[in-house]
């Protein structure tokens, strides 16, 4: 990633504004239609309710740290956290970094270590079931288990637990918790995290969102569009009977199903991988501009 301070022209940035505006209308207009018809979904509400990214914001396209918006339009911007007025128009401020760097020098450091492991595919989804084992207290309620809450306590107790993701492992039951491979903490995240988990192809979008406006919102449509596919993999291999949304199940209970859902796995965990690597040249070309004096850099992450 080079070095430089970038100036867009007003028809430039709004001609990219407003082409992500339309391309992030496309992606949320399911959502947006079932939340005005009061309608939920039991697989993709996960990507607004668990994460924190509400639509609107999605809608907004920031250009990047480094990069300065000309012309009067731009002045829009300054009504949103993070930006300031310069000679040479509206940017994003140094101030901002630097008040974002543990932020940014954490995700490097989880993306870098998850990027240098070996992906690992032998989980077979069993996450969702773990956070229902033994309980009554089922996180989608109106969604019924598949094989009964009896059925979904057998599979468990037939298929080892080895999730690598605290962020899944935090929501297993107690009993399950002591039946993992090895007990996880957020303080052992980055030692654990690798790249064949789906969840960590999932949280590449929860990486991008917490840069806000430090990257070029694009990357941040890319790592959506990853996440919804890796959210239908996830739910499609639980326990929940989902076939009246529309979703077949993945049976990982059998051999058969358990090739499936590790074929699968790897086939996301290959589409992530750009990404991640998008993400990590970003947040060090962040890191490195906030630790150093001088004028700012655009920190492009286009593939």
């Amino acid at each position: 990633m080079s070095e430089r301070t970038d100036r867009l022209d007003p028809a430039e940035w709004t001609e990219r504004a407003e082409a992500h505006r339309r391309r992030a209308d496309a992606l949320l207009a399911p959502h947006v239609e079932r939340r005005r018809a009061g309608v939920p979904h039991p697989v993709f509400d996960f990507l607004f309710t668990y994460y924190s990214c509400r639509p609107r914001q999605l809608r907004v396209w920031h250009p990047g740290y480094g990069v300065v918006l000309g012309g009067d339009a731009a002045q829009e911007y300054l009504t949103r956290a993070g930006y300031h007025r310069t000679e040479a128009g509206v940017t994003v401020s140094r101030d901002h970094l630097r008040t974002r760097l543990g932020t940014v020098t954490f995700i490097a450091d989880l993306l870098a270590a998850t990027a240098a492991r070996p992906a690992r595919f032998g989980c077979f989804g069993m996450h969702e079931w773990a956070m229902v084992y033994r309980t009554d207290a089922v996180r989608h309620g109106a969604v019924p288990l598949r094989l009964g809450a009896a059925g979904t306590d057998a599979v468990v107790e037939s298929i080892p637990l080895r999730c690598s993701h605290f962020d899944a492992y935090r929501f297993f039951t107690e009993p399950a918790v002591t039946r993992n491979a090895r007990p996880l903490t957020r303080q052992t995240q980055i030692a654990e995290e690798q790249p064949g988990c789906v969840h960590a192809g999932m949280d590449l979008y929860k990486w991008a969102f917490k840069l806000g406006p430090l990257i070029e919102s694009s990357l941040l449509l890319d790592c959506f569009e990853l996440a919804t596919e890796a959210r239908v993999l996830d739910m499609r291999a639980s326990p929940y009977d989902l076939r009246d949304f529309g979703f077949a199940p993945i049976a990982v209970e059998t051999a058969d199903g358990r090739r499936e859902y590790a074929t699968a796995q790897e086939s996301l965990s290959v589409r992530a991988a750009p990404l991640r690597e998008r993400l990590l040249r970003a947040c060090v070309a962040l890191r490195d501009a906030g630790r150093r004096s001088g004028p700012g850099i655009s920190v492009f992450t286009g593939g």
